[in-house]
Protein backbone atom coordinates (compact mmCIF):
# COMPACT_ATOMS: atom_id res chain seq x y z
CA UNK A 1 0.00 0.00 0.00
CA UNK A 2 1.42 3.17 -0.97
CA UNK A 3 2.01 5.38 2.02
CA UNK A 4 -0.95 8.31 0.71
CA UNK A 5 -3.22 5.62 0.24
CA UNK A 6 -2.19 4.67 3.61
CA UNK A 7 -2.75 7.98 5.34
CA UNK A 8 -6.26 8.72 3.55
CA UNK A 9 -7.37 5.65 4.96
CA UNK A 10 -6.49 6.28 8.65
CA UNK A 11 -7.84 10.08 7.84
CA UNK A 12 -10.67 8.32 6.95
CA UNK A 13 -10.94 6.01 10.28
CA UNK A 14 -10.88 8.46 12.18
CA UNK A 15 -12.98 11.14 10.61
CA UNK A 16 -16.22 8.53 11.07
CA UNK A 17 -18.85 9.58 13.42
CA UNK A 18 -20.14 6.66 15.24
CA UNK A 19 -23.41 6.45 17.47
CA UNK A 20 -25.96 4.29 18.63
CA UNK A 21 -29.85 4.85 18.31
CA UNK A 22 -32.12 4.02 21.06
CA UNK A 23 -35.94 3.05 19.71
CA UNK A 24 -38.65 3.48 21.67
CA UNK A 25 -42.70 2.88 21.35
CA UNK A 26 -44.26 6.01 21.92
CA UNK A 27 -47.74 4.28 21.80
CA UNK A 28 -47.00 2.58 25.14
CA UNK A 29 -47.60 6.05 27.12
CA UNK A 30 -44.81 4.50 29.14
CA UNK A 31 -44.00 7.07 32.54
CA UNK A 32 -40.63 9.30 31.63
CA UNK A 33 -38.88 7.54 34.11
CA UNK A 34 -39.88 4.65 32.67
CA UNK A 35 -38.90 5.27 29.34
CA UNK A 36 -35.22 6.32 30.95
CA UNK A 37 -34.91 3.52 32.42
CA UNK A 38 -35.37 1.18 29.21
CA UNK A 39 -33.46 3.14 27.49
CA UNK A 40 -30.49 2.99 29.88
CA UNK A 41 -31.15 -1.38 30.12
CA UNK A 42 -31.25 -1.19 25.85
CA UNK A 43 -28.01 0.61 25.70
CA UNK A 44 -26.29 -1.23 28.82
CA UNK A 45 -27.20 -4.10 26.90
CA UNK A 46 -24.61 -3.80 24.50
CA UNK A 47 -21.92 -4.33 26.88
CA UNK A 48 -23.96 -6.65 28.91
CA UNK A 49 -24.53 -9.09 26.35
CA UNK A 50 -20.46 -9.40 26.51
CA UNK A 51 -20.15 -9.71 30.09
CA UNK A 52 -22.57 -12.75 30.42
CA UNK A 53 -20.88 -14.77 28.24
CA UNK A 54 -17.44 -13.97 30.14
CA UNK A 55 -17.53 -12.32 32.68
CA UNK A 56 -15.04 -9.86 31.73
CA UNK A 57 -14.87 -7.41 28.55
CA UNK A 58 -11.59 -6.05 27.35
CA UNK A 59 -11.15 -3.53 24.35
CA UNK A 60 -9.79 -6.39 22.05
CA UNK A 61 -13.15 -7.85 22.11
CA UNK A 62 -14.69 -4.70 20.12
CA UNK A 63 -14.71 -4.18 16.70
CA UNK A 64 -13.52 -1.00 15.33
CA UNK A 65 -16.59 1.18 15.79
CA UNK A 66 -17.42 0.09 18.84
CA UNK A 67 -14.35 0.56 20.37
CA UNK A 68 -14.50 4.03 18.72
CA UNK A 69 -17.39 4.36 20.38
CA UNK A 70 -16.63 3.40 23.70
CA UNK A 71 -13.38 5.81 23.50
CA UNK A 72 -14.90 8.70 22.24
CA UNK A 73 -18.75 10.51 23.93
CA UNK A 74 -21.12 7.74 23.72
CA UNK A 75 -22.98 9.56 21.69
CA UNK A 76 -26.73 8.44 21.76
CA UNK A 77 -29.98 9.24 19.82
CA UNK A 78 -33.54 8.67 21.30
CA UNK A 79 -36.31 8.29 18.31
CA UNK A 80 -39.72 7.10 18.29
CA UNK A 81 -41.90 4.73 17.04
CA UNK A 82 -45.68 4.34 17.20
CA UNK A 83 -46.46 0.31 17.26
CA UNK A 84 -44.61 -2.73 18.14
CA UNK A 85 -45.13 -4.01 14.53
CA UNK A 86 -42.70 -0.93 14.19
CA UNK A 87 -40.15 -2.17 16.35
CA UNK A 88 -40.06 -5.29 15.01
CA UNK A 89 -39.30 -4.29 11.71
CA UNK A 90 -36.68 -1.74 12.75
CA UNK A 91 -35.32 -4.89 14.64
CA UNK A 92 -35.21 -6.93 11.11
CA UNK A 93 -34.00 -4.64 9.03
CA UNK A 94 -30.92 -3.59 11.16
CA UNK A 95 -30.12 -7.11 12.05
CA UNK A 96 -29.92 -7.55 8.40
CA UNK A 97 -27.76 -4.97 7.66
CA UNK A 98 -25.24 -6.42 10.01
CA UNK A 99 -25.96 -3.93 12.93
CA UNK A 100 -25.94 -5.16 16.51
CA UNK A 101 -29.41 -4.80 18.13
CA UNK A 102 -30.45 -5.60 21.62
CA UNK A 103 -34.52 -5.76 21.98
CA UNK A 104 -35.80 -5.16 26.10
CA UNK A 105 -38.87 -6.73 26.87
CA UNK A 106 -39.88 -5.66 30.21
CA UNK A 107 -41.03 -7.88 32.53
CA UNK A 108 -44.60 -5.85 32.88
CA UNK A 109 -43.99 -6.40 36.75
CA UNK A 110 -44.63 -2.26 37.43
CA UNK A 111 -46.47 -1.78 34.23
CA UNK A 112 -48.01 -3.36 31.28
CA UNK A 113 -50.15 -4.95 33.88
CA UNK A 114 -48.19 -8.21 34.41
CA UNK A 115 -47.69 -9.19 30.91
CA UNK A 116 -44.13 -9.23 29.33
CA UNK A 117 -43.58 -6.28 26.98
CA UNK A 118 -41.42 -5.23 24.03
CA UNK A 119 -40.70 -1.22 24.81
CA UNK A 120 -37.63 -0.52 23.00
CA UNK A 121 -34.52 -1.63 21.17
CA UNK A 122 -30.66 -0.43 21.14
CA UNK A 123 -28.59 -0.48 17.37
CA UNK A 124 -24.98 -0.08 17.48
CA UNK A 125 -22.71 1.26 18.47
CA UNK A 126 -21.67 1.42 15.00
CA UNK A 127 -20.96 4.11 11.81
CA UNK A 128 -23.46 6.95 12.03
CA UNK A 129 -24.05 6.70 8.28
CA UNK A 130 -25.21 3.36 8.67
CA UNK A 131 -27.92 3.47 11.76
CA UNK A 132 -28.72 6.39 9.97
CA UNK A 133 -30.23 4.87 6.61
CA UNK A 134 -32.56 2.44 9.07
CA UNK A 135 -34.13 5.65 11.41
CA UNK A 136 -32.72 8.97 10.25
CA UNK A 137 -36.81 9.24 9.53
CA UNK A 138 -38.06 8.44 12.70
CA UNK A 139 -39.11 11.12 15.22
CA UNK A 140 -36.67 12.21 18.19
CA UNK A 141 -38.53 10.94 21.45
Amino acid sequence: MHREEQVSQEISVHDRVYKQVIVMRHDLKMRRGKQIAQGAHASMAFLASRLKVSGVVSMNEFDEASQAWLSGGFAKICCRVDSEDELLAIRDVASQQGLEVHMITDSGKTEFHGVPTNTCLAIGPDESSKIDAITGELKLL
